[in-house]
């Protein structure tokens, strides 16, 4: 019998599964956060978490599959792969929640809470405050297969950028007997 061990894209998935349902829980606490104050604390310590995670995956994976040396190509691969699998299951859950479900309820509390602050305001931050009400009108124009296709691209590039920091962290050479 042979010792079979999984390759990283094989590794990724799975660890990439874990990941895709945190960001599915944390995007469930978002929307409703925007009403309970403290669900939208609880949705930024998650999102402060999400390094931590990927660094416990990442640090689980060279100890389990790679005999505790695992270099930084291969680190910085095993994590890009990682977040990009679970951009893609989050990315299921983006798209039903804006396709059936928001009804332009994000941006609706979006526009209310500039409308408060407009209102509170001084003068001198009239025009940023505009722009800002342009790019929120903006992204409500967009579809909700357009907002889920920003939303898979942001996770990616994020993913890939805590990607370097998590592959120089859980990098370690191979100890010489």
């Amino acid at each position: 019998m042979t010792n079979y061990k999984p390759i990283l894209q094989e590794c990724a998935m799975r660890y990439g599964t874990g990941m895709g349902l945190l960001w599915t829980f944390k995007f469930m606490l978002f929307p409703l956060g925007l009403r309970i104050p403290f669900l939208q604390l609880l949705f930024i310590i998650l999102t402060l978490g999400v390094p931590i995670l990927g660094y416990l995956f990442a640090k689980n994976f060279r100890e389990r599959y790679c005999d505790g040396s695992i270099a930084f190509t291969r680190a910085f691969l095993f994590t890009t792969f990682m977040y990009m699998f679970a951009s893609i299951l989050v990315a299921v859950t983006h798209y039903i929640y804006f396709r059936y479900i928001d009804d332009g309820f994000v941006f609706h509390i979006y526009r209310s809470l500039l409308e408060q602050l407009k209102n509170t305001t001084e003068v001198g931050l009239a025009a940023p405050l505009e722009q800002l009400e342009e790019a929120i009108d903006l992204l409500a124009a967009l579809t909700p297969l357009e907002i889920t296709f920003q939303l898979i691209s942001q996770n990616m590039f994020y993913g890939m950028l805590m990607a370097i920091p998590t592959a120089l962290v859980v990098m370690r050479k191979k100890k010489i007997q």
